[in-house]
């Protein structure tokens, strides 16, 4: 065994486990990032992969295996860029034990992230979220848990992650009702719930039954309900109101956008910047600039306080029904 192969593994096994204390889908990404770059290099070199030698990870290498990405799987920017920083975070920690390949390590690390096109947000509207809330049928066990988890969802922004892992005992549905939940960088938070969502908590909670530990949110063998099973359930919902709600079969419906809807109606209700950002656990104040931006009302505000002194306030309408037309297309 070369000197990478016990590298890597003290990589994950210490400072990823122990000195960084990372989230299990931290390692999950960073190990995924390594088992496509490491059949990437047994493809291209011929050597299995605990016979790769740090030669075989030059600058040229890594290149190489981020265009693949781009190229071959068709991965995004934020895709290839989130591997380079798996990769990154391990030549960092690679100096520390070998220098003697100091000038190669710099040389990966000085590899560029690409600048990502910033889209807006996507989200959902009132009529939107209505018709998703209608979808699940009510009358069977399992579309009762499928309304309750939206309706947490939509209310909380919890992420997918988040979601998953609630337990009974992270419900408080007396005096303060609140959900607690922990996110990224392990920072434990506490949302407030309304009086309909702790309605429908305390309907689920009397059916589910079971004891503190037990999941919120089980899935059909009773263990704890997938990622992809969530991500399919509300895709599945989201199809079915798409035929009461039109604008919903262009929208691809995720539960990021479920997130990202929460948000977006704690903006349009004027609701303090910080305050979004500690509700939603963001780490930056600056991450919640991406919700300001996609709010169009906040923008149509702004164009009626700018509007010149002569003019009425608002947004320029055609007066002529053919000028209308073509000012539309």
């Amino acid at each position: 065994m070369t000197t990478l192969a016990p590298t890597l593994e003290a990589f994950f096994t210490e400072a990823l486990a122990r000195q960084r204390r990372a989230s299990p889908n931290t390692v999950a990404a960073y190990r995924d990032s390594f088992r496509l770059l490491l059949t990437y290099l047994q493809d291209h070199t011929g050597k299995a992969p605990s016979r790769l030698e740090f030669d075989d990870l030059d600058a040229s290498a890594v290149t190489g295996f981020l265009t693949y990405l781009e190229t071959d799987r068709s991965s995004s920017v934020r895709t290839r860029n989130a591997r380079l920083a798996a990769l990154r975070s391990f030549f960092r920690f690679a100096a520390l034990r070998h220098p003697e390949h100091a000038g190669l390590i710099q040389r990966v690390l000085a590899i560029p992230h690409q600048r990502a096109t910033r889209t807006l947000v996507a989200h959902l509207s009132s009529d939107e979220v209505d018709a998703i809330l209608a979808s699940p049928d009510r009358s069977l066990p399992m579309g009762r848990r499928d309304y309750t988890v939206l309706v947490l969802a939509i209310q909380t922004g919890l992420r997918v992650g988040e979601l998953r892992a609630l337990r009974r005992r992270d419900l408080e549905l007396g005096t303060g009702p609140h959900v607690r939940t922990i996110g990224k960088g392990r920072k434990e938070r506490c949302i407030p719930l309304t009086s309909n969502t702790v309605k429908v908590l305390r309907n689920w909670l009397d059916e589910r039954g079971g004891e503190p530990e037990d999941s919120l949110f089980p899935g059909r063998s009773h263990d704890l309900l997938s990622a992809d099973a969530l991500q399919r359930m509300i895709a599945k919902h989201a199809t079915a109101a798409s035929v009461r709600c039109s604008t919903l079969k262009d929208k691809r419906v995720t539960p990021h956008v479920l997130r990202h809807t929460c948000a977006m109606r704690m903006v349009t209700a004027g609701i303090d910047q910080s305050v979004i950002a500690l509700w939603l656990g963001h780490e930056h104040l600056q991450t919640t600039d991406l919700y300001i931006h996609a709010d169009l009302a906040i923008k149509e505000r702004a164009l009626a306080l700018t509007a010149p002194l002569a003019t009425s306030p608002g947004r320029y309408r055609a007066s002529d029904e053919l000028l209308a037309f073509l000012e539309g297309l």
